[in-house]
């Protein structure tokens, strides 16, 4: 994805929450679809970020899921939404976000074998994230109610969708006088994308496609105004968001693929181990660097503030006998 890119995403949907807010101001009337009221609701989403891939972890073996967390790396989500609703049970979004993700090897606790292992193995990576995707929002509670004029303030709701991401991963170098540098990682094939000598290891792509699918809660404020917080789970299809996945190379092939300059930059970079017991270990071509088995992944945890447009009710009666039926638990 070019920079420009998602610039032109947030301004697309800038104007497009102004020309619902022009439509609902100028007609003040529900859209309607089929024989059912169309409901707009737009919004702004933030929370924590956390990365799950080879680089970084916890204690003991190396985990797919929350076991292997580092929250010193946990990152901050920022987006905006806009969701459709055609019926009080389901729902259609499309959301723009950026956040960062990074991992690093020296922060892990070394209680045993496994966790020195990686710790040795000295990496660390970082990256912006941006990402666009859509979903469908279901509402099992407003799906199998038996009253028509069911409409609590609190529902809970599934999501599951499809979308696409951009990442750029970056590695660093430390100079003898602590100065630290980052280097774009793709570039410099670490693990031997696109040699022939490594024919099964290609270039990977910088945009992705992921899985967005999580669930969450909403609140009713008013009429027009609802919060809620919402976990979402991003499922990648990549195993190189941190660059690393398989095995070391031989690094005497950056020099037939890369300039001077950027060959000494991924012989130092691809390779950082330190032993904890022999300073300047090196690694041997073919030794475990990554676990291809699990691709990468990342979550948020967002708290969420939406706008609704457009006229809520029918008439003022519509108004007051679906607050009267509200079930007083949820005021």
């Amino acid at each position: 994805m070019k920079p420009y890119l998602p610039n032109l995403l947030c301004k697309a949907m800038l104007a497009l929450i102004c020309m619902v807010f022009l439509h609902t101001r100028t007609f003040s009337q529900h859209l309607v679809l089929g024989n059912e009221k169309l409901k707009i609701e737009a919004g702004l989403n933030f929370g924590p970020t956390f990365f799950l891939g080879d680089l970084g972890g916890n204690y003991g073996r190396g985990s797919a899921f929350l076991k292997d967390l580092n929250l010193e790396e946990t990152k901050l989500m920022k987006g905006a939404f806009i969701s459709v609703y055609p019926t009080d049970w389901l729902g259609f979004r499309v959301a723009g976000q950026i956040t960062y993700v990074s991992g690093k090897d020296d922060i892990i606790n070394t209680d045993g074998e496994h966790e020195t292992y990686r710790k040795e193995r000295n990496l660390d990576f970082k990256s912006k994230v941006w990402e666009a995707y859509a979903a469908v929002e279901l509402y099992p509670l407003m799906m199998f109610n038996l009253y028509d004029d069911y409409n609590p303030r609190l529902k809970p709701y599934g999501v599951l969708g499809v979308g696409v991401f951009n990442f750029n991963p970056q590695g660093s170098l430390t100079a003898s006088n602590g100065t630290k540098t980052w280097y774009n990682l793709q570039p410099l094939r670490t693990e031997g994308q696109g040699m022939t000598e490594y024919p099964s290891r290609k270039i990977y792509n910088l945009t992705q496609i992921n899985i967005p699918m999580g669930f969450g809660l909403k609140y009713d404020l008013s009429d027009r105004v609802t919060i809620g917080t919402e976990f979402l789970y991003r499922k990648t299809f990549t195993d190189y968001i941190d660059d690393l996945s398989t095995t070391y190379i031989d690094p005497i092939y950056f020099d037939n693929y890369l300039s001077v300059q950027d060959a000494s930059i991924a012989r130092k970079i691809h390779d950082k181990t330190n032993s904890l017991t022999t300073p300047g270990n090196r690694t041997i071509p073919g030794e475990q660097r990554g676990n291809a088995k699990n691709m990468d992944a990342y979550f948020s945890t967002v708290l969420k503030v939406g706008i609704r447009f457009g006229q809520i009710y029918g008439s003022s009666s519509e108004r007051n006998a679906a607050r009267q039926t509200r079930c007083p638990h949820f005021y």
